[in-house]
C-alpha cells in the first residue's frame, strides 16, 4: 500500500494510504478513491452510495466551489502542484479549511517539496505527497523552521503582534 506523510496529533508521521488514485481514462478498482473533480461530478453519488470512502482532485484551475455541496461527504481533497511555484492550491485549501469548513484531509499531491511545508501548514493542508523523497523527520523541521508568524492562518497560531502583548 504507498504511503504518504500525514500531520497526526502535532506530528508528522509516515501514513498508509487507503486511498487509490484513479484517472479518468482508467477502470473503477475496488476500495477508497480519489478521482478528479470531473469523474466525481459523473460517477461520484455512485461510488458514494456504495460506501466507498472517496477523494477529489483538484487541479489548480478547477473552483473549490464546485465541491462546496460535496464537502461533508468527501473524505479528501487532493489539492495538485503540477509545479512547486505554482501557488493556487495553497488558495484551495485555505478556502476549504476556513470558508467551507471541511474536517476532512486536504492532501498536497504533485510536485510538492519540503521547503513548502510551513506555508502548507499554515494554510490548512494535513497530508503530502513529496517529490522530493523527504521523510516525516525532514517535514517536520521545515515546518517548524520559522518561530514566529505575522498574520492569522488556518494552522491557529498566534502572530507575533499578539505574543508582544
Amino acid at each position: 500500500m504507498p504511503t504518504r506523510i500525514k500531520l497526526s496529533e502535532g506530528r508528522f508521521v509516515l501514513a498508509e494510504d487507503p486511498f487509490t488514485h484513479v484517472g479518468d481514462d482508467e477502470d473503477l478498482v475496488r476500495g477508497d478513491l480519489i478521482i478528479s473533480l470531473n469523474r466525481f461530478q459523473t460517477d461520484g453519488e455512485r461510488l458514494l452510495s456504495e460506501g466507498r470512502s472517496v477523494g477529489v482532485r483538484l487541479e489548480p484551475d478547477e473552483e473549490v466551489e464546485a465541491l462546496a455541496y460535496d464537502l461533508p461527504r468527501l473524505s479528501v481533497v487532493a489539492v495538485a502542484f503540477p509545479k512547486f511555484s505554482d501557488g493556487r492550491g495553497y488558495t484551495a485549501a485555505r478556502l476549504l479549511r476556513e470558508r467551507y469548513g471541511f474536517k476532512g484531509e486536504i492532501r498536497a499531491v504533485g510536485d510538492v517539496l519540503r521547503m513548502q511545508a510551513p506555508f502548507m501548514v499554515r494554510v490548512g493542508f494535513d497530508a503530502f505527497e513529496p517529490a522530493d523523497g523527504s521523510t516525516p523527520e525532514q517535514w517536520a523541521a521545515a515546518a517548524g523552521r520559522h518561530r514566529h508568524v505575522y498574520q492569522r492562518a488556518a494552522d491557529a497560531r498566534r502572530p507575533a503582534f499578539e505574543e508582544r502583548e
